[in-house]
């Protein structure tokens, strides 16, 4: 069943890992609805993790250069076991990125030119 408003769909298979060419086509697979607003996204620059022993909070903020306060666009709330799994994709796409761009630099005083309008 698609939304009516929906604006893109995805379909994935249910792993952790890309399947290779050739996988079983009726594997267990999730579609994924997205309405037009959330598609759109919202810019972060700063990202404030907190955690209890049951759950990790992860406050995507945005501040202004200069501004003394940043305001939270986005709190996504994980439970322990997705959160490492959210790590370790992160890592692998960091990885990938590097490879194809360039070594993204860790000090935040280095401007990338990549990301300079």
């Amino acid at each position: 069943m698609t939304l009516p408003d929906t604006a893109v769909v995805y379909t994935s298979a249910m792993s952790d890992t890309p399947k290779p060419p050739g996988t079983d086509p009726n594997a267990p697979q999730i579609q994924i609805d997205i309405d037009e607003v959330t598609a759109q996204g919202a810019y972060s620059n700063l990202v404030l993790i907190n955690h209890n022993e049951n759950e990790f909070l992860l406050d995507f903020a945005f501040i202004q250069p200069g501004a003394p306060r940043a305001r939270v666009r986005m709190r996504v709330i994980l439970v322990a076991a997705p959160h490492k799994r959210l790590m370790k994709a992160l890592e692998m796409n960091v990885r990938r990125y590097e490879e194809r761009f360039g070594k993204i630099p860790e000090d935040p005083e280095v401007v990338d030119p990549r990301f300079v309008s």
